[in-house]
This record gives C-alpha cells, structure tokens and sequence, in this order.
C-alpha cells in the first residue's frame, strides 16, 4: 500500500498533512510581501486629491455615484478601445475606499476627466437628459445651491495622511485656503498646481460668486484618468 493511500485511510495522517500543505503554500505566499515596502509599483503623476477634487469625490460617495458607475477599465481590447487605457492599480492607490465597482448602469468614469468641458458636466448634474438625451440619471441640481464648507477641512486631510497618503505639511496647512481657489477665477493658483499637477483650476460651475458642491464634484470629475501620462503608450501596448 502506497504511501498515499495510507494517509487517506488515517484521520490523523491526513490531518497533520493538510496542515503540512496549507502552511507551506501560506509561507509561499507571504513571506515575500513582508519583505517589499508595496505591492503596488509607482507610477509618474499619481498624487493625493487636492482638497477641491477630494471634496468632490465625497460627495460623489455620498449621493453613491459608484453605484451605477465604475471606475476601473479591464484590459480588454473593447474596453481599451472605449475607454482608454485600462486602470493602474497605482491610480487608486490614495483612495480610500477606491470605486473600481462591478456594475454599470451608466459608462465607467476611470478616464472621464478633460473627455467634457466644464460646462458639459454642470449641465449635466443639473439635468442629465439636456446633454444625454437617453440617460436615465436623476438630476443633481441642489449642488449648485450649496457652498462648500472649508473650515476644518484640514483635518480630512490629516486623517487621510495618517493611515498613508502622503499629503505634506505644506498641503495640509493650504487646505482650507486651497478649497476655496481652486473654484475662485481670480485667484492666485500657482502654488496650488506646485502642489497638486493638473488639476483643473477657475470658475468650473458657472457661478463665480460662489465655491459650491457642483465646483467640487466636477473638479473630481475632471482629474480622474488625468494624472497619469498616458501618450507614451499605444493600445496594442495597453492590451499586450
């Protein structure tokens, strides 16, 4: 009788070498992970949300957009062909929690951003069938009624830096100040883009006399797939 068939004729045998087995492949598979600092290789352009965008991606969590659109592009022709290039895991890596999602009611939104103008989007979230007249998404036009509040916005920074994301002091002391001028048309941005690269600066709603929740949302919009440089690349490299 072989030595396999006696370990499944006997309980305690087969036990004691399952164990044997599973710890081993368990060693396998994480030992290594402890002697890499991250499992995600960095990439050119990525940085944490400015203060606008991350206001924004807020309330798209709140009013749970990622319900109905996704934010991860598979590496499939036809949806590199759709989409763009499909999702870097170091594209999410600041987010928290991150809205790859698996449903989509609406198009995936990984690389929507600069795809619409300003004005595109805001009419848009006012009333989604003046610019897509199929779209069966209801209106969000209350954003436009409500300011944004900066005071204490610091501290969201703060908690995001402490589990990771690596907003320095310079940012976090700009915070509040960079909230507001990044939606304000007439003011002074250039060490708001030092600090954040790319993003989408001015009157973005269409009401320069007011920062609201429409501002941030559509700052949100407008960085998602933008940080990263993608002109290097061709499609047939994407989908290799």
């Amino acid at each position: 009788m072989s030595l396999h068939d006696k370990a499944e004729k006997n309980v305690i045998w087969l036990v004691a070498l399952t164990l044997v087995t599973v710890s081993i492949g368990g060693i396998v598979e994480l030992v290594p992970l402890h002697t890499i600092d991250s499992t995600i290789e960095p990439v050119d352009g990525v940085r944490p949300y400015s203060p606008l965008e991350l206001y924004g991606r807020d309330i798209y969590i709140r009013e749970g957009c990622y319900n109905c659109h996704s934010q991860m592009i598979r590496p499939f022709r036809d949806e590199v062909e759709r989409y763009g290039p499909y999702s870097l895991a170091a594209e999410s890596m600041y987010d928290h929690p991150f809205q790859w999602g698996s449903k989509r009611t609406g198009p995936d939104l990984a690389r929507v951003g600069g795809r619409y103008s300003n004005d595109w989007h805001a009419l848009h979230m006012i009333d989604p069938r003046s610019v897509v007249p199929a779209s069966i998404m209801p209106p969000y036009g209350f954003m436009a009624e409500r300011e944004i509040e900066a005071e204490g916005f610091r501290a969201h920074l703060e908690t995001l830096e402490f589990i990771g994301v690596p907003y320095s002091e310079e940012m976090l002391a700009a915070a509040e100040a960079d909230l507001i001028a990044q939606a304000t048309p007439d003011a002074d941005t250039r060490d708001l883009l030092e600090r954040y690269p790319r993003a989408v600066v001015g009157d973005l709603d269409g009401n320069p006399d007011a920062v609201t929740e429409l501002d941030a949302i559509i700052a949100y919009l407008q960085i998602l797939g933008r940080m990263v440089d993608f002109a290097d690349y061709s499609t047939e490299d994407l989908i290799q």
